[in-house]
């Protein structure tokens, strides 16, 4: 082996969305707002769904541990991001590109698991609601939590750990605006075709099973609503399913345009979905829940009045 070949990488250099940098200030504004939204809507579900005594049920455990993962994998894809966009310096540490794309797959394919959980447990609250408290008991639904996390933690390591001690030979620049697997695999000049081979066999089980568990519990609910005799039970059934529905969509919609658009092989293209799934999505999904829940529009508003009613005290006795 020659002694570029061994070369020890110390940093990475990202591309970034655009080459034009008359757009830089434009996605920089857009970007933020949407990241900003992102964090104070999915925080903001966290928060108000762990203190609220109302929403201390099954679906609203899933849903607070749906707004962890899209905090999770936003925040990791969207601070460097940004900071890359105002900064003529687009490197990022080697360790950085490491963590950021560890913890990137952690949470999106934790979040892929949480989507069938959720699917499950509306198909218990429609299906078998007699029986819904002892089905989705505590116990099952951390079970149901906790076995995706390890294994969204095993793939994220074992990826991880496979690209980063390849041997890179002096090549780090990624086209790309976060370290993804797909754009650091064209680096290395070892072969990478067993970790190739590993990210394909795990994407497409993960893809599968996760989208089989979701097809199911939505035909058996489909079957459970055409049976209903009441016009306002299947409302309520549809009703119920709604928000879930339209997330299910969109996410699996994006990823699925994402892997069938990659023969293509047009870099635009890829980084235009991946933009709308790491951020626009984490943003989207607190606002779908919010406006078609009444629940949790009447405690936002509560909470929003507490807290200003609490301001305007304060802001009297000064």
């Amino acid at each position: 082996m020659d002694q570029q070949n061994l070369t020890v990488l110390k940093e990475f250099i990202l591309m970034g969305i655009t080459d034009h940098p008359e757009l830089q200030a434009t996605f920089f504004g857009v970007f933020l707002i949407i990241y900003a939204v992102s964090v104070v809507g999915n925080a903001g579900m966290i928060i108000l769904t762990k203190m609220d005594s109302r929403f201390q049920t099954p679906m609203y455990f899933f849903l607070r541990h749906l707004a962890f993962t899209d905090l999770g994998y936003s925040t990791a894809v969207g601070q460097k991001m940004l900071a890359n966009i105002v900064t003529k310096q687009k490197a990022i540490p080697y360790n950085w590109c490491a963590a950021q794309l560890a913890f990137f797959i952690l949470f999106i394919i934790g979040e892929l698991f949480i989507l069938s959980a959720m699917a499950y447990d509306r198909y218990v609250a429609i299906c078998n609601p007699l029986l819904y408290t002892v089905i989705m008991s505590p116990r099952v639904c951390w079970a149901l939590e906790v076995v995706p996390y390890l294994h969204s933690a095993f793939l994220s390591l074992i990826t991880t750990i496979k690209i980063f001690i390849s041997s890179f030979c002096g090549h780090n620049i990624i086209n790309h605006f976060y370290c993804d697997s797909l754009p650091l695999l064209t680096l290395p000049c070892s072969s990478t075709r067993e970790i190739e081979l590993i990210i394909l066999i795990f994407s497409v089980f993960n893809l599968v099973s996760s989208l089989l568990v979701v097809l199911v519990s939505y035909l058996l609910i489909l079957l459970a609503i055409l049976k209903m005799n009441s016009a306002e039970g299947r409302h309520k059934a549809f009703f119920t399913c709604g928000s879930h529905l339209r997330v299910i969509v969109i996410f699996y919609g994006t990823l699925f345009f994402m892997y069938v658009q990659q023969s293509s092989h047009s870099l635009d293209t890829d980084k235009m979905a991946s933009l709308f799934y790491t951020l626009v999505i984490p943003m989207l999904n607190p606002l779908i829940y919010s406006f078609r829940n009444k629940e949790v529009k009447n405690a936002l508003t509560k909470t929003l009045s507490m807290c200003a009613n609490n301001l305007l005290k304060i802001h009297c006795k000064i």
